[in-house]
């Protein structure tokens, strides 16, 4: 069996239109060490005025975060940009798939830009279409495929959202996991089986801590083993086919870091993202996505101590934000998101300036079949009972 790999390019050079990664940065962007790149991104934002409208991620730097207009996250940002029609460029400070989400939001008329093409997703290039498209025909062969949901967290491309608008399946996001699951088992009966894309830890971790399941329910999809890697048995029985992907910051994360924090901190809250493995989550005293992790820090009482398994940047940020508070990072290494990290404020500040001068650089465009089909699974989400619109 062929199997489709990434190809294997420096980031922000040669390009591959398959992938997030690779890609070419057209013209030259101010050095890093101009003492006026604040200074000019502030008067090329002041001149499109009404024009621009910025979205920041939770995960994205510091110095490039005081300039969004809102911050949140990913499909927060892009309902954002939709509630704003009359604003012609969304400035998406974040990856690539999320803004493939805002352009599919929005209307043809806004043009959505990434300031750096190569901030991909390691996750959402996990699943390929190709792979995927391959996995779904391998379980039409072993008989189980009438019986398959697909479900893909948002984190995933836009071909990926489409797929599952085509066969039947729907988007979630880290909040929503739950509904979104329990709507999918209700589709063919007490024989559904889901097929979750692309992060295996939050649909293990829904699957067997929101849902009930057992581990035993759960089977692993490696798509580049033959069959996924798994018999025709192995499918029949399992209740979740998870495929083998994963966030390259929260997978870092280990229970022995929770273990050595707890003996040494007094009262320790540990407070985790669902993308954690599930020896971490099971450990953690709260799990929730990134919106939730910031409520809890927001409200929880001064002199409180917190080890927080998420991006560093935001950590930090809810560490300076909150002095009051403990706030610990919960790995013993720096674990920064390395492709959202590629939005720094030299990329942030070419992008304008050109915009300033009547240049659309690096504007992502979903193509037209693509975008219905991925909106279909998209209004699925939307449409669940106590649906949220947090990630």
């Amino acid at each position: 069996m062929t199997t489709v790999d990434l190809p294997l390019l420096p980031l922000g050079r040669g390009t591959d239109p398959l992938s997030e990664r690779g890609v070419e940065c057209p013209g030259d962007l101010p050095p890093a060490s101009d003492p006026d790149l604040v200074a000019r991104a502030e008067a090329a934002k002041a001149a499109l005025g009404e024009k621009l409208f910025v979205l920041g991620h939770h995960y994205q730097r510091d110095e490039v975060i005081r300039f969004a207009d809102v911050t949140g996250d990913s499909f927060k940002l892009a309902r954002d940009a939709a509630a704003r029609p009359e604003a012609e460029y969304i400035v998406f400070c974040g990856v690539h798939f999320m803004a493939e989400s805002a352009d599919i939001l929005t209307t043809p008329d806004q043009q959505v830009i990434l300031p750096d093409l190569a901030a991909g997703c390691s996750m959402a290039d996990m699943a390929r279409l190709a792979q995927v498209e391959r996995a779904w025909e391998a379980l039409a062969e072993a008989g189980v495929q009438d019986k398959v949901v697909p479900v893909t967290y948002m984190n995933s491309s836009a071909d990926i959202k489409a797929f599952c608008g085509r066969n039947g399946g729907v988007v979630c996001t880290s909040s929503n996991a739950e509904v979104a699951l329990e709507w999918a088992f209700e589709q063919h009966g007490p024989d559904t089986k889901v097929l979750f894309l692309p992060d295996q830890h939050l649909g293990r971790n829904t699957a067997v801590l929101q849902l009930g399941l057992d581990l035993d329910d759960c089977v692993v999809w490696n798509p580049l083993k033959p069959g996924g890697g798994l018999s025709a048995e192995e499918l029949a029985d399992a209740k979740m086919i998870l495929w083998k992907g994963h966030c390259s910051v929260h997978g870092r994360f280990s229970p022995d870091v929770i273990d050595e924090l707890r003996a040494k901190v007094p009262d320790l809250n540990v407070l985790v993202h669902p993308e954690c493995q599930h020896e971490v989550v099971v450990k953690a005293d709260l799990v929730g996505s990134t919106e939730f992790i910031i409520k809890t820090i927001e409200a929880a009482p001064a002199g409180s101590s917190w080890a927080i398994g998420t991006e560093l940047n935001l950590v930090q940020r809810l560490a300076n934000a909150h002095p009051d508070k403990n706030i610990m990072f919960l790995d013993r290494n720096v674990c920064y998101c390395s492709t959202m990290n590629r939005i720094d404020l030299p990329h942030f500040v070419w992008a304008l300036e050109n915009l300033v001068n009547g240049v659309v650089v690096n504007r992502i465009e979903v193509d037209e079949k693509t975008e219905a089909e991925a909106l279909v699974a998209l209004q699925r989400m939307l449409d669940l009972p106590g649906r949220t619109a947090r990630d």
